[in-house]
């Protein structure tokens, strides 16, 4: 336990050390404004690359004295806060029951508190430093630390809690709530990894590691795609390149993720993938049965995981509007589209669709519409549901094979592959020769990409750049976080706790008795 305080202690260390520069380095930041007229000081948005807000938003200057006091629209703030309830709902219970059913009955505890503990440590972190360092303004890379321990966020004095932007001009939400929402996301994303190299790993090394990548990759990488000074910033043509300037280094090559694909999916995904192969294989994998305890378990946390994605993706509209419900119906076809993909693709693999096959197929449709959710029309979402269907199915066996990692639980194939074909099919079907909303043009105007001027290659290409970015990011920092984390603790159980189950050997108790 000691070991695990001082890895801890030195994580966070590191975390302030290195970025600690970033509060005073405006390297390049991108188009982010808060509406000019909040109520408290600079707020913080995310970006979701939405055709009309085509990105999550963040922290903004002050406003302008003459400004007119924004005040939050209620429903909108009633559904952030709902759509932060189906986020957890997705982590707490859904993805903890998910990856629950998918191990050895004797795992089965170890799972559930690796899901549980780390998105709770996650979200302790974020509100002490990680928001502050993905949503306020630093540089291209990584932000400051004006919101550290979320200070400016009321205002005693004037009695007012400070607002954060939304896409709209002149339309905001308490940054409070904007703050709870991204905590959400932060801890899935964490939480993903764990079934990577689930059922041999030590508990003190998964939060070790969680506190460095983290601060190291998830951070970072939410900042580039998300940061942006909101659209109240670009009051005229003179200031727009100046405001894009001071957003993420994503967010400045105009890259398109609507909730996650970067961010989430593939950033969680690649940090799984490295996490299999320095981990190691499981004792007895490829020879021993390692079949599913409980698929029942893992359909109905498949169940809460497509529930709770609803708030998830058109949550990121960060209003209740258009956009919000484009992202709901697109979430619902794309899954199910998914789900009939991986059913023919297995039925014509094996003679036969499984459970498994059909539930892993919602999560592979909910994974590759996270992106794409605001930004394409429904028949771009039934397309790249389908897609997603047959390449995750692809993912965890083909490529499975190829890579030789023991990915206990398949994130690198479903979340990583759909990850990328939905980030990089958000290319695609953004246009609006083929349905979709388009991409903002100039937020000054809050003019749209017309037809003719939108060029699918352009868009695919920045989009390729992006997924490249995080793939190597998160590679990196996992490679650098994984080893540091076994030099000072150890990152495997041994063979005889193994053998005897983590829910024994790691937690002095079993899932099942009788």
């Amino acid at each position: 336990m000691k070991k695990l305080l001082a890895t801890l202690a030195l994580g966070l260390s590191l975390g302030f050390g290195v970025f600690g520069t970033a509060s005073v380095a405006t390297a390049q930041t991108a188009p982010a404004t808060v509406p000019a007229a909040v109520t408290a000081p600079a707020a913080d948005a995310k970006a979701d690359a939405a055709p009309a807000p085509a990105a999550p938003a963040a922290a903004a200057p002050a406003a302008a004295e003459a400004a007119p006091v924004l005040v939050p629209n209620k429903a909108d703030t009633g559904w952030m806060m709902l759509s932060t309830i189906l986020v957890i709902l997705m982590v707490i219970p859904g993805l903890a029951l998910f990856y629950g059913g998918l191990v050895r009955s004797k795992n089965m505890l170890s799972v559930l508190m690796q899901v549980v503990v780390t998105f709770s440590m996650i979200t302790v972190l974020w509100f002490i430093y990680g928001y502050s360092l993905a949503f306020t303004e630093g540089n291209a890379f990584i932000g400051g630390f004006d919101r550290l321990f979320m200070k400016g966020i009321w205002d005693n004095v004037a009695g007012t809690f400070a607002n954060a932007a939304t896409f709209s001009k002149g339309v905001v939400i308490p940054e409070i709530s904007f703050a709870a929402f991204q905590a959400t996301f932060a801890g899935i994303t964490c939480a993903l990894i764990v079934g990577a190299f689930a059922e041999r790993i030590k508990f003190s090394a998964v939060l070790a590691f969680m506190v460095l990548w983290f601060t190291f990759s998830y951070l970072p990488v939410a900042h580039m795609v998300w940061f942006w000074m909101g659209p109240d910033a670009y009051t005229t043509k003179e200031v727009a390149e100046e405001m894009t300037s001071k957003a993420g280094l994503l967010w400045q090559w105009g890259a398109l993720d609507f909730a996650g694909g970067t961010v989430v999916h593939i950033n969680a995904a690649v940090a799984g993938l490295v996490g299999a192969f320095m981990v190691g294989k499981r004792v007895g994998y490829g020879r021993e049965s390692m079949a599913p305890h409980s698929l029942t378990l893992t359909m109905v946390g498949a169940s809460l995981l497509w529930v709770g994605w609803f708030g998830f993706n058109a949550g990121s509209a960060l209003e209740a509007n258009g956009f919000a419900a484009l992202a709901f119906i697109n979430t619902l076809i794309a899954t199910a589209g998914a789900v009939l993909a991986w059913c023919v693709g297995e039925a014509l693999m094996r003679g036969k669709a499984s459970m498994l096959g059909a539930a892993s197929g919602a999560v592979a449709g909910l994974v590759a519409i996270t992106p794409a959710a605001g930004n394409v029309g429904l028949g771009g979402a039934l397309i790249i549901g389908f897609i997603a269907g047959f390449a995750c199915l692809w993912g965890v066996n083909g490529l499975k094979k190829m890579l030789g990692a023991d990915d206990s639980l398949d994130v690198f194939g479903v979340h990583g592959v759909g990850g990328i074909v939905g980030a990089l099919l958000t290319g695609v079907f953004n246009s609006p020769a083929l349905g979709g909303p388009s991409a903002m043009g100039d937020w000054v105007t809050l003019t749209m990409v017309t037809p003719d001027a939108y060029s699918i290659a352009s868009q695919v290409w920045i989009q390729a750049k992006a997924v490249l970015l995080t793939i190597v990011w998160s590679g990196v920092v996992s490679v650098v976080a994984f080893k540091i984390v076994d030099l000072t603790i150890g990152l495997r159980v041994t063979e005889e706790e193994e053998r005897e189950g983590l829910d024994i050997s790691s937690h002095g108790e079993s899932a099942y008795h009788g």
